[in-house]
């Protein structure tokens, strides 16, 4: 069985680049996944759904939403705030 999302990232190891996936059924957890990837700097490769590639908008639109987490996730760290007052203030927490 195919899981619904499906991420194909690579990672740099010396002069190499190195494939790697992660598949989830959550596209809540799909997003999260994104932000790591965003945060640690790993090349999305591209983004599946039910093992079809998601239309340039879509994968954008996730991408921009796991931007937008990290964001809130730093903001957070470096102020010593709570997510509501970074929301509040800043606006990005969903």
């Amino acid at each position: 069985m195919l899981a619904k999302y499906h991420i194909e990232y690579t990672v740099r190891l010396g002069k190499h680049d190195q494939m790697h996936h992660i598949k989830t059924d959550d596209p809540v957890a799909c997003e999260e996944y994104l932000m790591e990837l965003l945060d640690r700097g790993f090349h999305i490769k591209q983004i599946l759904h039910e093992g079809v590639a998601l239309p340039p908008v879509e994968s954008d639109r996730m991408i921009k939403t796991a931007a937008g987490l990290l964001a809130a996730r730093k903001i957070c760290q470096c102020l010593n705030i709570k997510p509501e007052e970074e929301k509040y203030r800043f606006g990005f927490s969903a």
